[in-house]
């Protein structure tokens, strides 16, 4: 029911662009992929706004199957797509000018309530840091990360919530520790990540 429930929702809007539509009605409230619902009781997520959007279900245009998260820099926007047609949009921290990237990868591991080792590229850059930082709330990884394969890079929450929705960071993707919360449930080791130029 719930499948034709979308369908009906979705009838108007093939081809539509993520950016350029409203929020799905939450007719539409479990992921497929791993039975988690959408969204929890008594949330109601509408746009307010701003560069910080909560995260809504909106119609998505890419060809891309279901688990994969697309990553649009031009738009500080974090795509999950649950099903053709459809994904959950974030709204994310990206890598400030020389330090973003694009490319195709996979996620590697997960986990929550991470440590934190900054790369010794960034203890140059900033040689206040840390050389480890246990994970916890005051961990710049925030509450999850998604570890990036083959890379430095990590999609991660963060205890500085201000810069979700800026160009502030070295690579790697920020997120309000909600919104990460709510990814990592639904992410599996393997999926695909995709970082549009």
């Amino acid at each position: 029911m719930r499948r034709l429930a979308l369908a009906g929702v979705l009838a108007g809007t093939a081809c539509l662009c993520a950016s350029s539509v409203g929020a799905i009605p939450l007719a539409y409230d479990l992921d497929p992929l791993t039975g988690e619902s959408v969204f929890a009781p008594g949330e109601s997520y509408r746009p307010q706004g701003g560069p910080t959007l909560p995260r809504q279900v909106v119609p998505y245009d890419g060809a891309y199957a279901p688990g994969t998260i697309v990553v649009s820099h031009s738009e500080r926007r974090l795509y999950y797509v649950i099903t053709k047609g459809v994904a959950i949009q974030y709204t994310i921290g990206v890598g400030r000018p020389g330090f973003a990237w694009s490319g195709t990868k996979l996620i590697s591991r997960k986990r929550e309530w991470p440590d934190w080792r900054p790369p010794a590229e960034m203890r140059q850059r900033r040689p206040d840091l840390p050389r480890h930082m246990s994970g916890g709330p005051e961990n710049p990884l925030g509450a999850r990360a998604l570890y990036v394969a083959g890379s430095l890079y990590r999609i991660h929450g963060s205890n500085e919530p201000e810069t979700v929705g800026q160009a502030v960071s070295s690579g790697c993707f920020r997120m309000t520790n909600d919104d990460v919360i709510d990814l990592y449930k639904r992410v599996r080791v393997g999926a695909k990540l995709v970082v549009l130029p």
